[in-house]
């Protein structure tokens, strides 16, 4: 069969193939930098899975409470937050607001990887870029975080709880840990990943916790 009958012939057997051949597809990567991926999280006593008077032994003084605690059932706090993540996952922009909350009263504030009840590992420990009481001084926090945030609390470990503790596993019981902000989104997507915000009263467990949901 000839070549022009051979088209031909493919187009009446299937007119979507030329069709779809010659129509344009708008292609633009300047657009790399608009919002491509949002999720937020509200936060409360209520997402935390324990008090902070079941703290285990095992856990070191920098990890323990310096303030009395309140149980999660007294506790006024809440906050609302949101991550949003550029198209080409180069970036990820965090804002969050609080209420019934001491910014004086701050002493961590993350985001884990893990499943509601579960006490996951660090994956971006914000104090490690700045000051978070002062950035939660009039009880609204922003940051920008970018691959080199995710790397440095991997690597912020000093020792063997450090190494657990710091550092979200790829996959579950391997030992390479997520290093770009793609392997953030996809916890994300997964919805395995919260806000926690650590106070003097409440620093095991956290004083609120907020899982990350998909908005768009």
């Amino acid at each position: 069969m000839p070549l022009q009958e051979k088209k031909a012939f493919a187009q009446k057997k299937n007119p979507q193939i030329t069709s779809n051949q010659q129509s344009k597809v708008n292609l633009n990567p300047s657009k790399n930098q608009e919002i491509g991926f949002v999720y937020e999280a509200f936060l409360s006593p209520d997402q935390e899975p324990g008090e902070e008077e079941n703290t285990p032994k095992f856990i070191p003084p920098s990890f323990r409470s310096t303030a009395p605690s309140l149980p999660r059932n007294q506790r006024k706090s809440k906050g609302h937050g949101v991550v949003k993540f550029t198209k080409d996952l180069s970036k990820a922009f965090v804002d969050v607001q609080v209420e019934g909350v001491n910014p004086q009263e701050i002493v961590m504030f993350h985001i884990h990887c893990g499943n509601p009840d579960v006490l996951g590992p660090i994956l971006v420990d914000f104090a490690l870029s700045g000051n978070i009481q002062q950035n939660f001084a009039d009880n609204r926090f922003s940051a920008e975080v970018t691959n080199t945030n995710i790397e440095n609390t991997a690597n912020s470990g000093r020792d063997i709880l450090g190494a657990y503790l710091l550092g979200c596993p790829i996959e579950s019981g391997k030992l390479d840990k997520v290093k770009t902000i793609a392997g953030m989104e996809q916890f994300a997507r997964r919805s395995e990943l919260y806000f926690n915000l650590h106070t003097k009263g409440q620093t095991f467990f956290g004083d609120i916790r907020g899982k990350l949901n998909p908005v768009r």
